[in-house]
């Protein structure tokens, strides 16, 4: 999952939900209901199995608000424009993978750290979308403005965080098209590689440089790491140490273990303070294959680490065989 160090904090204050609750009709009732209730524009409710157990939905939602990246990317990918979303901790706000016209007019309520739920529940939304491991601590005030439909964590397991949002926006048939259309892009860039052998052969590295901790070499267990496994490409051994297959952290004293043929690298914060411009000039890292074969790409954080979605995916399916096919 994407982990955001660098985080903006909001002004406590009281949080009186109260006058905006009393504006959200559709905010009672997504658990144990009977499935014969009525949202605005639904003409009536399906269940969704989530993590926090049975939810009842409205069958066709007509204002979602998401509230972490993953979530955008899915409703985006389903054809759906939130009313609302959080916003991760950029200077754009949204994510810069996103075109303009696919969030304007999207409410920006606060950070996906620190959702603001009087602007949620402001906009009277009849479907709320985000994770337990962001916002399972606010489940409670969540869903009593509007059915709250959390998937248990978000990265690694994002495919299958996306049927269950495909499920809760109505879009089941959609989103298998959409599947569908990705493992026939992913297929393609592996055909041009060369083949599943010749990509196999092909060990690749992700590197992310964060502002405030240490050097990540990413494991396989996270959204990135699913795409490469996708092309079928190989991983070094350095992968297999990483802290429950996320990631093995290192100074820029031990980048020489993120050695492999291929280096993606990207930066989360300021480069000096994530160590990217010290790590970068450093003779370690200059002898790296990768970087001595000039097979070292520096890479956009946001589409490739904090996406987290189809539509990233497909992005980044498109960087991968450029890149891989320089010479």
């Amino acid at each position: 999952m994407t982990r955001n160090l660098r985080r903006r904090t909001l002004a406590a204050g009281s949080v009186v939900l109260a006058g905006a609750l009393a504006l959200t009709a559709c905010g009672s009732g997504n658990d144990g209901d009977d499935g014969n209730d009525k949202s605005p524009g639904a003409g009536g409710t399906h269940t969704v199995k989530t993590a926090m157990g049975d939810v009842q939905v409205p069958e066709a939602p007509q204002r979602v608000v998401v509230l972490d990246t993953a979530e955008l990317d899915s409703a985006i990918t389903l054809g759906v424009k939130p009313v609302g979303a959080a916003h991760a901790d950029v200077e754009a706000g949204f994510l810069n993978y996103l075109s303009k016209d696919q969030v304007a007019g999207v409410k920006d309520v606060g950070a996906i750290t620190q959702p603001n739920l009087e602007a949620v529940a402001a906009l009277k939304p009849d479907l709320i979308l985000t994770s337990k491991v962001r916002d399972g601590d606010k489940y409670d005030k969540l869903k009593a403005i509007a059915p709250t439909v959390m998937t248990e964590s978000t990265g690694h397991p994002w495919k299958e965080n996306f049927q269950v949002h495909a499920d809760a926006l109505g879009k089941k048939d959609e989103a298998a098209k959409i599947v569908s259309a990705y493992d026939a892009h992913a297929k393609k860039v592996t055909d041009a590689l060369g083949g599943k052998e010749k990509a196999a052969a092909t060990k690749v590295n992700v590197v992310r440089f964060v502002e405030g901790a240490d050097i990540r070499i990413y494991g396989k267990r996270n959204y990135i790491a699913t795409i490469l496994a996708d092309v079928g490409l190989g991983r070094p051994a350095v992968t297999d140490k990483a802290k429950d297959g996320f990631s093995y952290d290192v100074s820029p004293e031990k980048i020489d273990l993120a050695a492999a043929d291929v280096v993606f690298h990207s930066t989360y914060g300021d480069p000096k303070k994530a160590k990217q411009t010290q790590t970068l000039g450093s003779g370690l890292w200059k002898n790296l294959p990768a970087v001595r074969n000039g097979r070292a790409f520096q890479v956009d954080d946001q589409l490739w680490i904090q996406g987290i979605g189809y539509t990233a995916a497909g992005k980044i399916l498109d960087e991968l065989r450029g890149d891989l096919l320089k010479a």
